[in-house]
């Protein structure tokens, strides 16, 4: 997995799958929504994604009051997101 940001936008390529993703994920969001309360995650390939990365989404939307916007390439995360109903949560739509 890789992640970069850019302003309020994080790009994740490859597979969400270990805790060390999670840990990547969670101090580079940590870092961008200390300047910024809406942001667009893009997870471009990842074929699905940890009950850890959910975890942390949803505090952040519902504790936090971040406004986080799914940007899904992967039909299969798309499909599953929606089978946990998180599509409408984390604003997530196919690209």
């Amino acid at each position: 997995m890789e992640i970069t940001s850019s302003t309020n936008t994080i790009n994740i390529t490859g597979n969400i799958k270990s805790i060390s993703n999670f840990s990547e994920i969670k101090n580079l969001v940590d870092g961008v929504i200390t300047q910024h309360k809406s942001i667009t995650i893009n997870l471009i390939d990842s074929l699905s994604i940890t009950s850890s990365v959910i975890g942390y989404f949803n505090k952040l939307i519902l504790k936090d009051n971040i406004n986080i916007e799914m940007r899904v390439g992967n039909e299969q995360l798309m499909h599953l997101l929606s089978d946990l109903n998180l599509a409408s949560t984390f604003k997530a739509r196919k690209v």
